[in-house]
């Protein structure tokens, strides 16, 4: 058992700097690095595989590799969970300022719309509201189909410059 020790503390010593010279390149957070690089040798001193292995390093730097992309998205994972539960913390403030601003825009959106042409508000109406098809609109309003793309354009215009 004691040479067991022995040579793993060997194999410890002579991969260490190179295993973090390597994962610098792959991670640049130095506290996960060190924490992956004890956990990959953690492991291999808990399996101690008999099998026999052509190059310690590639076995080590492949581990190492494996481990890295693992925490990385274990990490990411982590993050977007955070994210999302900042997201759906809503307090009653946050509800009443969100449902005033948006009665807000409604009222500005209403009052852009009165300012419209009457042929414009219809076809909007019509489109947007009921959806209905270019054609559909030119056939009800008697109108080119061009005239009545035209007409759309420039009344989603005047309401996105208002």
């Amino acid at each position: 058992m004691q040479g067991d020790k022995e040579a793993f503390g060997n194999i410890f010593y002579r991969h260490y700097t190179f295993l973090f010279q390597f994962g610098l390149k792959i991670c640049a957070d130095r506290e996960t690095l060190e924490d992956v690089i004890q956990e990959l040798f953690t492991e291999l001193w808990q399996k101690k595989k008999n099998t026999e292995l052509q190059s310690v390093k590639a076995y080590l730097v492949q581990s190492l590799k494996y481990k890295l992309y693992k925490a990385y998205h274990k990490q990411r994972h982590q993050f977007i969970l955070e994210k999302e539960e900042e997201l759906f913390e809503l307090s009653p403030e946050t509800f009443l300022v969100q449902q005033e601003e948006n009665k807000e825009q409604a009222s500005k959106i209403l009052e852009a719309l009165n300012k419209l042409p009457p042929r414009q508000k219809e076809i909007i109406y019509l489109k947007i509201y009921k959806g209905l098809s270019y054609e559909d609109i030119s056939e009800l309003m008697h109108l080119k189909y061009q005239v009545v793309r035209n007409l759309l354009c420039q009344a989603l215009k005047t309401l996105r410059s208002s």
